[in-house]
């Protein structure tokens, strides 16, 4: 193979392709990345045997042909790159890459040994608006758990019923909900891990089309397309928490609010507890911890219904706050240890809806 480029264009389809697989391999030859070259260009295709990713990049092919390399050395190689232009020639067991003036190489690794590209995409059954599922999944994906040892709250449920995809997380302590407006053939439900999900949201541009297939998910924009193993998620879902019991609902800037949260954060105890009143016209926010003393802030909102003090871990509640920076919100509290349910006030085309647990108060 051999073949010459636009450095920054393949530099930046190459870190693309790297983002999108699995940071974790249990074999070091699904670190490979498959470069393939024809008069068409240049394909860039990865496979975990769970995810899949492929993506096409302008290139002049000199001479055809297919290599397995190492994906991370040779995106950070390309990254580091000032040249406009860019060869990578295979030379003996390694594949060059060649600047006016440097010499990178980098090792074959074997073919035979790699999954290969993967199946290709299926028919799209939905599409969407890519701004939109960045807004929604950098919220959901958000409250999905990170450790494996329950992989099934490490998804995001992804639900299609033709014109509204509902989305879905949780990690057991919060949940996080969206729904945004999707145009599409067939209806879907599926379990998706959240870290594909997170890079999806950073990276995707345009229109999303979203693919399914028995027991595998995909997503393609431009000339990219992601696929990956799904998850059992039946249970998931926002109907398995209690809300009908709200007592007192707050309307307040989230801004205002979130500014206090961090506040009176610093003077919380080592689990980052603080308590959240309701009085008339306001809520009083107040923290203590031994060494660094006690902080209490009033902030204004509207209030109806009984009056309460919940108390909320302050990592919890800014994330819930997070997505609504700039709006007003409502805060719907439950009695006891029920959830309390936060969304805006005025929701737009991606419609939030954050619920976060109250925690014990230190002492309670």
């Amino acid at each position: 193979m051999d073949l010459t480029a636009d450095t920054a264009a393949l530099a930046d389809a190459t870190a693309e392709a790297t983002r999108l697989l699995a940071p974790r391999y249990t074999e070091p030859v699904l670190a490979g990345l498959l470069l393939h070259a024809t008069a068409d260009g240049l394909t860039l295709a990865g496979n975990d045997r769970e995810r899949a990713v492929s993506l096409s990049c302008a290139a002049i092919a000199h001479t055809e042909g297919t290599v397995l390399v190492p994906a991370k050395p040779l995106a950070e190689t390309l990254r580091a790159l000032e040249d406009p232009a860019v060869r990578l020639v295979v030379e003996g067991s390694q594949l060059a890459v060649r600047v006016p003036g440097a010499r990178f190489a980098l090792p074959l690794l074997d073919r035979d040994l790699h999954p290969g590209a993967g199946a290709p995409a299926t028919d799209p059954v939905a599409e969407v608006d890519a701004i939109a599922l960045a807004t929604a999944l950098r919220t959901v994906a958000g409250t999905a758990a990170k450790d494996d040892s329950l992989p099934m709250f490490t998804g995001v449920r992804m639900h299609g019923d033709g014109t509204l995809l509902r989305l879905v997380g949780s990690d057991r302590y919060r949940m996080a909900t969206a729904s945004l407006p999707m145009r599409g053939t067939a209806p879907f439900d599926v379990l998706v891990p959240a870290g594909l999900l997170g890079e999806l949201a950073k990276l995707a541009g345009g229109t999303v089309r979203l693919h399914t297939a028995p027991n595998r998910f995909g997503a393609s924009w431009g000339s990219v397309h992601v696929s990956t193993a799904v998850l059992d998620g039946g249970f998931l879902s926002p109907d398995a928490i209690q809300t009908s019991t709200v007592d007192t609902t707050l309307r307040i800037d989230a801004g205002a609010l979130a500014a206090a949260v961090r506040r009176i954060g610093l003077y919380t105890d080592a689990g980052g507890v603080l308590e959240l009143a309701v009085a008339d016209g306001e809520i009083r926010l107040s923290g203590a911890n031994q060494r660094s003393g006690e902080a209490t802030e009033h902030v204004k909102a509207d209030v109806s219904g009984g009056r309460t003090s919940p108390s909320f871990q302050v990592r919890y509640l800014l994330d819930a706050l997070r997505p609504f920076t700039g709006q007003e919100v409502s805060l719907g509290i439950q009695p006891g240890m029920r959830a309390t349910i936060v969304s805006a006030v005025d929701p737009g085309d991606v419609n939030i809806t954050y619920y976060v647990m109250p925690m014990r108060a230190p002492g309670r």
